[in-house]
């Protein structure tokens, strides 16, 4: 059986008080869970001990980690709130009620609407660990998916694909994010995957006794340069994101240059630079094909240089070079801002907390207290001008002298895409509109004749004013009429161009049309 210790050791610097949380964690969910099995036969208990462990590898704090244990309690073992409340807390509750609604979510297969889908999911949790319980979980569900029925394998497989695994892209995660998606490649396309296998044991594994051999000239000129403190690891490319990329190359496995990477880790962005010239002063670059991820980071952050160079012994290969920090931020994205945590410590480096501190001043100001010092001021707008584009664009709405707090940790929670709201169709489409729209705004975004006849309006299964305010989650519906007509009032219910203009529209051609009759 599973033993909770096994979690606390990874957790360091825990207070008695937090450790003793985990711990109580542990036993509620082991005891409200007794009996209940998994498809597999294995205990439940198993899943919650692998969601939370999980979540421990990544560095969460005890509070998040004691919602990993109890994540499923409320949903699958009929546990009263209250219970939960009384014995853990609001915020775990919050938690774990925000994990459940999140299970209620349901991808349709509707790939047009899964970016809608991906930011309902985002907009939704409202608080960033909510996030995190449940890509942990997922991700244990998808190394467990073959005692699920095939029907719905696939199922959850695809929702995997188009839902969790750009989400973990978008937050940063790329381990996170390769994983789930050979995971679920494996169930979608079996026939591709093994044809990606076969691809990569043949251009990858195979090669690295090759490639070692290749960098003994350029461990050397590494070392002779000052640059002593340096590591290199080998990077096999994801299966699915191989598959991905043949696609675009039009299938020409010639032209992938990057199922086997070389990664330099050294101390300094400095040294990267550095490293770079000396990497090209062995071996000669393919025009085109050195990219500065450094000066220019991705959109969800990642930062790296990229070079790919023709080698006497290999043949052309790709070597990335990149900080530690860079290295933890291209592996856990906005997770290892959450908790700073390498090689099993747990302890935050001054210029890492400084770093946390910026992030979260943008990501959520709206709970963060007290002031922010005038001398983080140049620190915050060169961080701020180096982060993920969607935390930038967050960011830029609020003004810079944000409040903060150094309690941000625990208490984060997210306005992800807080100007949006989603709402569903009856047939389960996501409709992604501005907030405190109408149903009106939703009539218009479904189509434009039905929201020129609109004659009701249905939430949730209750009729409700066509002024209503729309809400994150709610399933609306319309009955329409051939003769209802938009009237003037509408252009006060209506928050969209689109349905203004339609409404405008609508509004001339009736009063042309009376005017002709008389």
């Amino acid at each position: 059986m599973p033993d909770v210790k096994d979690i606390l050791a990874m957790m360091e610097d825990l207070t008695p008080e937090q450790r003793e949380l985990v711990e109580r964690a542990s036993a509620f969910a082991h005891e409200k869970h007794e009996g209940h099995v998994r498809n597999s036969g294995e205990p439940y208990f198993v899943h919650l001990f692998e969601t939370a462990r999980e979540l421990a590898e990544l560095g969460m704090g005890p509070r998040t980690v004691a919602a990993g244990f109890l994540h499923d309690c409320i949903e699958d073992a009929d546990v009263d709130p209250e219970e939960v409340r009384a014995a853990f807390g609001d915020e775990i509750l919050f938690l774990i009620q925000g994990v459940t609604k999140l299970g209620h979510l349901k991808y349709q297969g509707a790939e047009r609407h899964a970016e809608s889908l991906r930011r309902l999911f985002v907009a939704t949790s409202q608080d960033i660990r909510v996030l995190m319980i449940k890509l942990m979980d997922r991700l244990h569900n998808m190394k467990t998916l073959e005692h699920v029925r095939p029907d719905k394998r696939v199922r959850i497989a695809k929702e995997t694909l188009e839902i969790y695994a750009p989400i973990a892209d978008r937050l940063g995660m790329g381990r996170l994010k390769r994983e789930l998606e050979d995971l679920a490649f494996a169930w979608v396309d079996p026939e591709e995957y093994a044809h990606m296998e076969r691809l990569v044991k043949e251009r990858g594994t195979d090669r690295e006794d090759e490639l070692r051999r290749c960098l003994e000239p350029l461990r050397r000129e590494l070392t002779t340069n000052g640059i002593a403190n340096f590591r290199t690891e080998y990077r096999i490319k994801g299966l699915y994101s191989l598959c991905k990329k043949l696609e675009r190359k039009k299938y020409d496995i010639e032209n992938i240059y990057d199922v086997l990477a070389i990664r330099i880790i050294v101390p300094s962005v400095a040294d990267c630079y550095q490293t770079l010239g000396i990497i090209h002063s062995l071996w000669r670059p393919l025009p085109g094909k050195i990219k500065d991820y450094i000066a220019f980071p991705k959109p969800n952050g990642y930062q790296s240089l990229h070079t790919t160079v023709i080698t006497d012994s290999v043949g052309v290969i790709e070597l990335q070079i990149r900080t530690e920090s860079m290295h933890r931020e291209a592996q856990y994205g906005i997770a290892s801002h959450l908790a700073y945590k390498q090689h099993g410590s747990a302890k935050v480096d001054r210029e890492q907390t400084r770093q946390n501190r910026v992030w979260y001043q943008f990501l959520l100001p709206s709970i963060l207290r007290g002031r922010g010092e005038d001398a983080d001021r140049n620190i915050i707008q060169t961080s701020f001008h180096a982060a993920p584009e969607w935390l930038r664009e967050i960011g830029e709405t609020y003004s810079k002298d944000a409040p903060a707090d150094e309690r941000f940790v625990e208490g984060l929670k997210s306005d992800f895409f807080s100007h949006r709201v989603f709402v569903f169709t009856p047939q389960g489409d996501v409709i992604d509109l501005p907030i405190d729209s109408s149903p009106v705004d939703f009539a218009y975004a479904v189509h434009s004749d039905i929201g020129d006849h609109i004659a009701a309006a249905k939430v949730n299964g209750k009729f409700v004013s066509l002024g209503s305010q729309l809400k994150n989650g709610d399933i609306v519906q319309i009955e329409t009429k051939p003769s209802a007509h938009p009237t003037q009032k509408w252009l006060d219910y209506a928050k969209t161009s689109l349905a203004r203009r339609k409404i405008v529209s609508s509004l001339g051609r009736r009063e042309k049309e009376e005017g002709a009759v008389t």
